[in-house]
């Protein structure tokens, strides 16, 4: 086994916001911060970027608060895109390449997009979006015509860490995605606390497959940086590929989601020949990990440490499990993180019993402000907490909507949603955004979309459908569905019944629905 790296204390740093970070004293100008492909910056290139592009973020006048969506691939230029918003003392908003234009068009009208920073090749595919935006302005990184010398100095940030530095699409239970609001005080505190259980430090080599969209791959990227640690950035379609990358960069660190360890340990041949002994880590977030897969893990990186980690965009980071527990307890969640509380309520509002069913609560530095402009569903997610009364200085929580319980020694385990959300490959899937985008097909009278077992990807997308015996086939639906929403969205399959099941109350029965389709097929009579 490898030797473990001791928690690193943190003395005199106190960045205040997101940009800060990028003055960390562990930081080696010097030294590799960012590598995409062939090409990589230092860590004096990736500050520069990140000046350069503030001062053209500056000339457009923006006004303190000011949203800056950015619409990149994983690149050199993704990662300065993400701080440089914070130096002006505007917000970021992350958008994932793999939206398509309608989804785009969405979070840019939702939170009132000042600018958008995005390149050609992209921009080409948004000419509809961007004409029916005319307060959108657009800032192309590779366009050498807008690159202006640096030669003034930018004002200082006047932000503090209470203030809004970025917001992070999710969807929700139902309809289109929400936007979630951090604040400065929110990323960093991530970024302290995460770094801390894993041990990172300036010797660390990065690997980041995950989007910055997401907040675990966010993340991931704010701890390195603020250690002064190398990361790696790679797209990939093979598990060998994958392989190839942590041998060759000799990677000490991986995030991934349940869809990364199934190619791992289910389609890369060459894990099995390939010595990793540098990989020191990795970590799991955005669903649960099969325990077969688990023990996989385990026989393939024996000396590798697993981390199985939980979180919500809405608290950022919740629980993990260290490794010395995951042999024994390979379906837990773990305890809460550093600085923070997680605990299950129950429906009458007191702490669950072990082994006693109930919501999982967070408490602590990370929990969000919400989500941006909604009010209402702001206020189902983010309560006062019942176990500390008004009169005791009260506090607002974080409602995960998760069910969970607790063992005799306080481990959690994650029991299911309390909606119908579907978790796949990492993504939260809003089933009525799937369900309207085949209904407009016009093919079917009802459709109900749920998401059944499965061992790649957590939970695959899967439609029931009612036909209204016109327009397109099941086919050609597919064909325009994946045309219009993001490939994770689109359904495995299209299933055709005379009627969906419902409940007492008149409402369709997705649980009847999973339970039907996940059920043990009976004995074939001989």
């Amino acid at each position: 086994m490898k030797a473990q790296v001791p928690v690193q204390v943190q003395v005199g740093f106190a960045p205040v916001c997101l940009h800060g970070l990028l003055d960390s004293p562990h930081i080696d100008l010097e030294a590799a911060a960012v590598t995409d492909g062939p090409r990589g910056w230092t860590f004096a290139q990736l500050r520069q970027a990140v000046s350069d592009l503030a001062r053209r973020l500056r000339q457009l006048v923006l006004a303190r608060g000011d949203r800056v969506a950015v619409l990149l691939p994983k690149s050199l230029e993704e990662c300065a895109a993400l701080f440089a918003p914070s130096r002006v003392d505007a917000v970021v908003v992350p958008l994932n390449p793999v939206l398509k234009a309608a989804q785009i068009r969405h979070v840019l009208a939702d939170c009132e997009a000042r600018v958008l920073v995005t390149r050609r090749d992209l921009l080409a595919q948004l000419d509809e979006v961007c004409q029916a935006l005319p307060g959108l302005t657009v800032l192309c990184v590779d366009d050498p015509a807008e690159v202006q010398p640096h030669t003034d100095d930018l004002p200082p940030a006047v932000n503090i860490g209470a203030d809004l530095a970025a917001i992070l699409y999710t969807s929700g239970s139902t309809g289109l995605p929400k936007g979630v609001m951090l604040t400065h005080t929110n990323l960093l505190a991530g970024t302290r606390i995460v770094r801390s259980y894993l041990g990172i430090t300036r010797e660390d080599r990065i690997l980041s497959v995950l989007p910055f969209s997401f907040d675990y791959g966010l993340n991931q990227l704010l701890t390195a940086v603020e250690q002064g640690a190398h990361v790696v950035l790679l797209s990939f379609q093979l598990g060998d590929q994958l392989v190839r990358h942590l041998a060759e960069h000799r990677i000490t660190g991986l995030a991934g989601v349940p869809t990364i360890w199934a190619i791992l340990t289910k389609a890369a041949p060459s894990l099995v020949r390939t010595p990793l002994p540098h990989l020191r880590y990795i970590t799991n977030s955005g669903g649960a990990v099969p325990e077969a897969t688990v023990r996989q893990l385990r026989e393939l990186l024996s000396g590798t440490q697993i981390f199985l980690m939980y979180g919500l965009t809405e608290a950022f980071r919740s629980t993990f499990l260290p490794p010395s527990e995951v042999d024994r307890r390979p379906t837990s969640i773990g305890k809460a993180i550093p600085e923070s509380e997680v605990f299950v309520l129950t429906a009458e509002g007191r702490r669950a019993l072990p082994g006693e069913h109930g919501t999982l609560v967070h408490r602590g530095p990370t929990v969000s402000m919400g989500y941006w402009r909604r009010p209402e569903d702001t206020a189902r997610v983010l309560r006062p907490n019942p176990l500390r009364p008004a009169v005791e200085g009260g506090e607002t929580v974080c409602f995960s909507g998760d069910l969970a319980y607790t063992d005799e020694e306080g481990f959690i385990y994650f029991v299911g949603r309390q909606d119908a959300m579907i978790k796949s490959a990492g993504f939260r899937i809003s089933p009525s955004e799937v369900e309207d985008a085949l209904m407009r097909s016009g093919a079917f009278r009802q459709v109900a979309v749920i998401g059944l077992p499965d061992p790649w990807v957590g939970q695959r997308v899967v439609a029931v459908a009612v036909s209204s015996g016109q327009g397109p086939g099941v086919d050609a639906v597919l064909a325009t569905a994946a045309q219009q929403l993001p490939s994770y969205m689109v359904p495995a399959r299209i299933e055709l019944v005379d009627n969906l099941p419902v409940t007492p109350n008149g409402k369709v029965d997705y649980k009847g629905l999973v339970a039907e389709r996940c059920a043990p097929e009976a004995p074939k009579a001989s």
